[in-house]
């Protein structure tokens, strides 16, 4: 079966709308009917999420880490015990398109690095929008990472150890993981989700950050 990870930490606000995206992505006829399960793992949520996610047909992971990381590995691992051959792996204020799914088994690799847009660039000054479309290229064959759009196969997952416990960039650090061991790894646009630009971000040094840090920083890679 395919499986879907989502960490969430005080997430109420935006959960509804990813795990309804991610239903519709798991119903997609060319999976041609695979199993997929979502898991939501919930990291030391103390809102509403929890009861959110129970009315939708997902499973919940609860923990206490107030790590990334970790949650993304906690449930990886949950999916792994129940079988899962191919990992996916979102944020909770991403949208994917119902082609999500789909599309990362189409490119027929051993990970696939998706692309992002941002859903409203309003609450954030004019000149960030500006110079994050200079340093952001979404083209097939880019190079940047997102936990809120990434796939790979249950074999190169373990193969490489999964997710470091790391507060941030635990993403980066586990591609560079996998083409360290030879996985063979698409990067394209063609899957590209829709995630928020909120400055409320819940991890330090993600995305949220590395939008402010645009207001005075504007030479920063983007990861």
């Amino acid at each position: 079966m395919i499986a879907i990870i989502v960490p969430a930490h005080n997430e109420q606000d935006f959960i509804s709308g990813c795990i309804e995206s991610l239903i519709a992505a798991a119903a997609h006829p060319a999976l041609d009917g695979e199993p997929v399960r979502i898991v939501i793992v919930m990291d030391a949520c103390t809102d509403g999420t929890a009861q959110v996610v129970s009315s939708y047909p997902v499973q919940a992971l609860s923990v206490d880490f107030h790590n990334v990381g970790k949650s993304r590995a906690a449930g990886a691992d949950a999916m792994l015990s129940q079988g899962a051959r191919w990992l996916a792996f979102t944020d909770a204020d991403t949208l994917v398109p119902p082609s999500w799914l789909a599309d990362q088994l189409d490119c027929a690799t051993d990970a696939v690095c998706g692309t992002v847009k941002v859903d409203d660039w309003s609450l954030h000054p004019d000149p960030v929008r500006t110079r994050y479309d200079s340093l952001y290229t979404p083209v097939e064959g880019h190079r940047h990472i997102h936990g809120a759009n990434l796939g790979v196969s249950a074999q190169s997952y373990l193969r490489v150890g999964g997710f470091k416990p790391l507060p941030a960039h635990e993403d980066v650090i586990l591609v560079a993981d996998l083409e360290a061991s030879g996985a063979t790894i698409k990067w394209t646009t063609k899957n590209c989700v829709t995630t928020s630009a909120r400055i409320d971000c819940r991890c330090r040094e993600g995305f949220g950050d590395y939008l402010r840090s645009l207001v005075v920083t504007p030479s920063l890679d983007i990861g």
